[in-house]
């Protein structure tokens, strides 16, 4: 039956057909009933309660009223039309707005009606708003409702082709089919018995109608058990049972090349966490095993040395590596670094991106094929099927949650053996969370900053203190230091955001006239942007006014402070990231948060948590308590081949390790998933995980 629930199209459920088919799977990707079912509410809302006017405040999530509508006005023309209605239940009113489909509210909607009224208070001023609420007329039996779903919709399935209400009416159809109660079960009877499990078809029916909070919650462990069931067994199965199988190049000795540069290239002591990180890759490099290694530092601890010293142990043995970077300006920042560190031993190092140019790329692919060239640095250039190495012994990944699994598992095929792999990241995560979300994978942490670097100093500043912003800007620079702004460019206020941009570099022309104001988004020419970008970087403009394209980007250690505008639109994994742009020279340096004076709870704790530490961990574990991993790391992009529908990594730490514990203990007893039981769990794993690429080979 589960087969059949898993291929049935979604068109022939009640309810749906063929536009709305259409929409559910090019918006949310459900094709089949068993999406469906697997497409949980994000949270659940309480509709036995009715509230009062006069009770409303600010926070409350979502409220429930009974009453009648006073008036109803209609403002402007066209696409700027809105509708404004009056609403009150005798204890006061309350402003509602439409946006759309006005003229729909104003044929079935009237004045005097008792109705329900849901949806969630907006402050406006003085006075409460409510936008685009659900309205019923009102029925005693309509408060028997309880907990209901509510589901995560795209702006164009809420604009009408499939409300929340319409959405809760198609599962409910799906859930009276007869088919549920023969769905069967997905995890050993022994595991539902031991750890009190509710059963698989009860606990999918109580996750969209909850019948008590106590049976969702059940309903919730149950799932949330399952998905981490497997993601574990996934982990320890097919990544722990390659890692013992895979074998490795074998880089015997540390040559003349990476002791050339230690004792006579390097300029500075390398620190001892440094010194660590490149013993323990030493020794994998040397094991006979295939390395898969992520290194966490943060931004400025210096990783692009232990990783260049890791490829000279490769270029010692005979082999080449190669670095893939997220953007073209990191793969520029690294070939110029590597560059001026490889040039002393005469080694040949090259960069691919898409603007590489024909005679350039041909050039390259023979003396990549010939083995003459040694290093090759690119953005994702380096896994067309065109790039192919002679002997490709190291690949190092920077930032590797911006490239996706299957991208990564096309880079191991450019060796005739899957070469040893270095995964880099600045973004600290958490050593319990590293190990579920890259498998086994084996970490080494930079956590020592080189000497003489002073911690930045982080203040929160609203705009009306802006004055006395600029009067600190203007005293930083006569002492010779410069200056980031950096604005957000998010994508869905693009147009504005650059408009901003563009205003905020005339303001700051005007209130400094004597200095040279660059400044840089990700939208100008490149060669226009690098140009810009030179400019900073050598001294010749004091200011340099961007987006967020600097945070990977230009190394100044002249740059001593970072003002970031509308800094409560940014992660705080992200702020933290830009702040490591300054703070690299001996000077002490500044990172100002700009933000208006009226901030969300959780906004103002976000920022104030950048101005109590430094500490990447700290700000890692925040960014995934406030956000989730998903937002952080990309459950579709990270090294997680696997979207978590209902656990959470950071918060069900207890409910990973009983999977964890559980999984082992499974495949202790049936290492080869041979049984009935592990059969079961064998073919669940490929319904899953989809295994069409062997994710075996991959960090």
């Amino acid at each position: 039956m589960g087969d059949r629930l898993r291929r049935m199209d979604i068109k022939y459920l009640q309810g749906v057909g063929p536009k709305r088919a259409e929409a559910f799977a090019k918006e949310l990707e459900i094709r089949t009933f068993n999406d469906l079912l697997y497409y949980f509410p994000f949270r659940y809302i309480d509709r036995s309660t009715i509230h009062k006017v006069n009770e409303v405040t600010g926070d409350m999530p979502y409220i429930q009223l009974r009453g009648h509508f006073i008036t109803f006005t209609a403002h402007g023309e066209g696409r700027r039309r809105r509708l404004q209605a009056l609403f009150t239940d005798g204890t006061g009113t309350i402003e509602v707005v439409w946006f759309n489909r006005v003229k729909y509210i104003q044929e079935n909607y009237h004045t005097g009606i008792d109705y329900l009224l849901f949806g969630k208070p907006t402050p406006f001023g003085h006075h409460y708003s409510i936008i685009h609420p659900e309205i019923d007329v009102f029925k005693p039996e309509a408060l028997q409702q309880g907990l209901q779903g509510v589901y995560s919709l795209t702006e164009r399935l809420q604009s009408g082709i499939v409300t929340n209400r319409v959405l809760q009416k198609i599962v409910s159809n799906l859930l009276a089919g007869e088919w549920i109660k023969s769905i069967q079960e997905t995890l050993p009877d022994q595991v539902i018995r031991q750890r009190h499990l509710m059963p698989l078809p009860e606990a999918l029916v109580n996750m969209h109608h909850p019948s008590s909070i106590q049976d969702l919650q059940r309903a919730q462990f149950r799932m949330k058990y399952e998905e981490l069931f497997y993601l574990e067994l996934n982990i320890l199965h097919y990544i722990k049972g390659a890692n013992q199988k895979v074998a490795g190049f074998v880089f015997p000795h540390i040559g003349e090349m990476f002791n050339n540069f230690y004792n006579h290239v390097l300029q500075f002591p390398l620190t001892n966490a440094q010194k660590r990180v490149i013993k323990e890759i030493r020794r994998d490099m040397g094991s006979g095993r295939q390395m898969n290694r992520l290194l966490q530092g943060d931004v400025g601890s210096g990783k692009t040395i232990v990783a260049f010293m890791c490829m000279l142990i490769a270029v010692d043995n005979g082999y080449q590596a190669c670095i893939m970077a997220p953007t073209e300006i990191l793969a520029t920042q690294h070939y110029e670094t590597i560059s001026e560190l490889a040039k002393p031993l005469g080694l040949n190092v090259a960069l691919l991106t898409g603007s590489s140019r024909k005679k350039e790329r041909e050039m390259l692919h023979q003396q990549l094929q010939s083995g003459e060239l040694n290093i090759l640095i690119g953005t994702h250039a380096l896994i067309e099927d065109n790039v192919q190495f002679s002997k490709l012994g190291l690949a190092v990944i920077d930032e590797q949650h911006r490239f996706g699994v299957a991208q990564r598992a096309k880079l191991w095929k450019k060796s005739y053996r899957p070469p040893h792999v270095l995964v880099m990241t600045a973004t600290p995560i958490p050593r319990t969370l590293a190990m579920t979300v890259y498998g086994d994978l084996d970490v080494s942490v930079i956590d020592e900053l080189p000497p003489g670097r002073k911690p930045v100093t982080t203040l929160m500043r609203y705009d009306n203190n802006r004055e006395q912003m600029y009067r600190f800007l203007f005293s930083e620079v006569s002492k010779g230091r410069q200056v980031y702004i950096v604005y957000p460019l998010i994508e869905e206020n693009e147009k504005l955001d650059l408009l901003a941009l563009e205003e905020g570099y005339e303001i700051v022309r005007e209130m400094f006239p004597s200095l040279n104001v660059t400044y840089v988004h990700g939208r100008m020419k490149p060669a226009e942007k690098d140009h810009q970008m030179e400019l900073f970087a050598r001294g010749k403009s004091q200011i340099l006014v961007a987006t967020t394209v600097i945070e990977v980007g230009v190394n100044v250690p002249n740059a001593s402070v970072m003002v970031i505008e509308n800094a409560e639109r940014f992660g705080l994994s992200q702020l933290h990231q830009l702040r490591g742009r300054v703070g690299r020279g001996a000077d002490q340096s500044y990172c100002i948060l700009m933000t208006k004076q009226e901030l969300a709870r959780e906004t103002r704790h976000r920022l104030e948590v950048m101005t109590q530490t430094s500490d990447g961990f700290v700000i890692a574990e925040e960014d995934m308590k406030l956000r989730g991993p998903g937002d952080m790391e990309g459950t579709q992009q990270s090294g997680i081949a696997f979207n978590l529908k209902v656990a959470n990594l950071v918060k069900d730490g207890q409910i990973i390790q009983l999977a964890r514990d559980d999984a082992e203990a499974f495949l202790k007893n049936d290492p080869t998933l041979s049984t009935p039981d592990g059969q079961m769990l064998d073919r669940q794993l490929h319904i899953i995980f989809n295994k069409q690429t062997d994710w075996s080979q991959i960090s």
